[in-house]
């Protein structure tokens, strides 16, 4: 009861706060409207003195009564007119085109008053006075919102951020436009490449060349520039992002001009450098016929379809118009949320496909084949997969599980259904692997060249590819979150390489790669050079404003630490097992040659494997994998969390040919659980 009690003194205290606020507010708005409303009769009254004065050609006050009459019916009606207009419902701050039409509409009908009391009265002043009223008064009113307009901007922005907005196109005047109605960020000048706009001046702003732009930061103490080239061709972008590089600002950018088309974005969304433009490299060009090929009006499905290399094949099948999208993952949050955006992207660019979401384990065959068979599933699209290298060295049973025999279940289930294409999509890890992570997928690719050379109707390939910038677990979102915490930014060793990728190209890839493979093919990508990760840390740490001096305060520069290799990490990452690869229809996509195993020797390892995995033995597990992958070896399973704490560290198991005794090495020092 005493509880009941206090909750209704709360929502009734709540209440009065709520109805005291609202009368605060009520009080506020009238304050403002007869503060203005006596501005602008002030207005009236000194240019109604003003016109006749002009006219009489001289200062003239009131001297008759019916002047004076003139005077007040005039205020009276510019009163009333000023109100029914809607001058006082505009917030003066965020003044626009339609609050000057208002202005304009206003003074207008109050000089036509001030024209009719003229000739009923028949007053004796100059026939020009309601003109030269009109001009004074409609000056008069503007002049006051300008200032006050001016003084607000100039109280609301004295913490805001000078930004130098490089682009002095439409989309950056529509940006210096949006940055006008905030307080976040005031424009100092715009920097653009057309040499005709460099002595022309935007709003009050200068536009200069890019030349000048160092001056004009130091000058202005610029902390932002803010790139409004939605147009510009990537390798323009990149130039001019390279050339900011050792500037000390924080480069960020307005959408591109697709996303503005599309309607995904506006011109005053403000974001961090694309990841494409961290690239460094020329982004590989998608041929759309062949990404059709295999999912317009076909029944398509994706596994590991919350993940980030799944959740954008969906994303880009959607664009090529499937009969049916089917979205598979053991994560329900992960299904959720990239089933509300798919439905939400089917709304906005009117997509008529139906989309099912259905929960499960690529492990389970049987559910995946009754799948298949239900809903006539035409192209698979494998991206189930546990990519994580140090958490697969700390869980060896479960990674390898998911990784081989849900490859194995999936595509076994696939070709008794009746699929026509299914695609794996591997990694550069899988090639001579120093990890269980990469031996596992160099398996799985295994499973797939076997099953390729039966005689099972299903078109098999492998798409394989470097890191994907921006994926859950990437080093780019690690380096952001460590910019934002004043760093330092951690990276594993000074020499570590690594290929990069966007990743929405490497959704593009794995889709036209479906569309070229002809069973057990392996296709790989022409990605250039590799990239050192301790470049990619400066380029970000130097776009985001900050240097690496040491000499620097705390808040100029961040650090870069180097942490160690990581458990199964190596220096640097192959495309190719061997040299012998040849040319598809893409110009940047290759099909390599590699050796394969027998189905019969597969299938036996796989066995094998499953029941390594059932029993935990990680020891056997890595022996499996040491005998049926090329360059995996010297591997131990220290690592694994289960695996230590048994006390198995040290202990060799034996190979699939030797009998079930097993023969255990001394062990060496006492084995302890490794730290994350």
């Amino acid at each position: 009861m005493v509880d009941n009690f206090r909750s209704r003194i709360s929502r009734s205290s709540g209440r009065l706060r709520g109805v005291g606020r609202h009368e605060d507010r009520q009080l506020r708005y009238g304050v403002r409207l007869s503060f203005l409303l006596l501005c602008d009769l002030l207005a009236v009254l000194a240019s109604l003195a003003g016109a006749v004065g002009i006219g009489a050609g001289r200062p003239s006050l009131p001297t008759t009564e019916l002047e004076v009459v003139v005077g007040l019916g005039l205020l009276v009606a510019s009163g009333i007119i000023f109100v029914r207009q809607g001058l006082y419902r505009a917030l003066i701050r965020y003044m626009g085109q339609q609050a000057v039409w208002d202005l304009v509409w206003s003074t207008t009908y109050s000089a036509l008053v001030l024209s009719a009391m003229m000739l009923v009265t028949r007053v004796d002043v100059a026939r020009t006075t309601p003109f030269v009223f009109w001009l004074l008064l409609f000056f008069t009113m503007g002049g006051i919102r300008l200032v006050t307009r001016a003084w607000h901007q100039s109280s609301a922005r004295q913490g805001a951020r000078n930004v130098v907005v490089y682009g002095a196109g439409e989309s950056g005047r529509q940006l210096l436009h949006a940055l006008n109605h905030g307080t976040d960020y005031r424009v100092v000048a715009f920097v653009d490449d057309d040499v005709r706009l460099h002595t022309s001046v935007i709003n009050g702003r200068p536009v200069i060349g890019h030349k000048d732009l160092e001056d004009v930061i130091i000058e202005h103490d610029v902390a932002q520039v803010l790139l409004a080239i939605p147009s510009a061709t990537p390798e323009r972008r990149r130039e001019i992002i390279n050339s900011l590089v050792g500037m000390p600002v924080h480069v960020r950018t307005v959408p591109k001009i697709s996303e503005l088309v599309a309607g995904r974005a506006s011109v005053n969304q403000i974001q961090d450098v694309d990841l494409d433009d961290l690239l460094g490299r020329e982004a590989v060009p998608p041929q759309p016929e062949l990404i059709d090929r295999c999912i317009t009006n076909k029944v398509v499905m994706v596994t590991g379809a919350g993940g980030s290399i799944g959740s954008e094949l969906c994303r880009q099948i959607a664009e090529s118009s499937p009969r049916e999208l089917i979205l598979l993952d053991s994560s329900e949050y992960a299904l959720y949320t990239i089933e509300r955006e798919i439905r939400e992207l089917n709304q906005r660019c009117d997509y008529r496909f139906p989309v099912v979401t259905l929960l499960g384990s690529v492990r389970d065959e049987k559910r995946l084949e009754s799948i298949y068979r239900t809903f006539a599933v035409e192209t698979v699209y494998h991206a189930a997969a546990y990519k994580h290298v140090p958490l697969v060295e700390y869980n060896i049973s479960e990674g390898v599980a998911n990784n081989v025999h849900g490859t194995w279940c999936a595509a076994k289930a696939a070709a008794s259904a009746g699929v026509e294409t299914f695609v794996l999509v591997s990694t550069d890890k899988a090639v001579r692997p120093t990890n269980v992570m990469g031996a596992s997928k160099r398996f799985a690719e295994l499973v797939l060249q076997a099953l390729a050379q039966t005689d099972l109707p299903t078109r098999f390939c492998i798409v394989r590819f470097g890191n994907v910038l921006g994926s859950s677990g990437s080093v780019v979102p690690l380096f952001r979150q460590q910019i934002e915490k004043g760093g330092p930014l951690t990276v594993t060793h000074p020499e570590v390489s690594r290929y990069f990728m966007s990743i929405r190209e490497a959704a593009q890839l794995v889709l036209q790669a479906s569309a070229m493979g002809t069973g057990g093919d392996v296709f790989v990508l022409d990605m250039g050079e590799p990239v050192r990760i301790v470049d990619l840390a400066k380029r970000m740490i130097r776009l985001s404003g900050y240097d690496l001096g040491t000499e620097l305060t705390a808040s100029e520069h961040i650090d870069i630490e180097f942490i160690g290799l990581r458990p199964g990490e190596k220096l640097h990452e192959e495309l190719l097992l061997g040299t012998s690869v040849s040319g598809t229809g893409h110009p940047m996509i290759m099909r390599a040659e590699e050796d394969s195993l027998s189905y019969d020797s597969l299938k036996q390892s796989v066995d094998e494997l499953l029941e390594a995995c059932s029993m935990m033995e990680c020891g056997r597990i890595t022996e499996i994998l040491k005998l049926r992958v090329d360059g995996f070896s010297g591997h131990e399973p220290r690592y694994d969390y289960v695996w230590v704490k048994r006390g198995r560290a040290g202990k060799r198991v034996r190979r699939p040919s030797e009998p079930s005794t097993v023969t255990e090495f001394p062990v060496q020092g006492k084995a302890s659980i490794p730290t994350v």
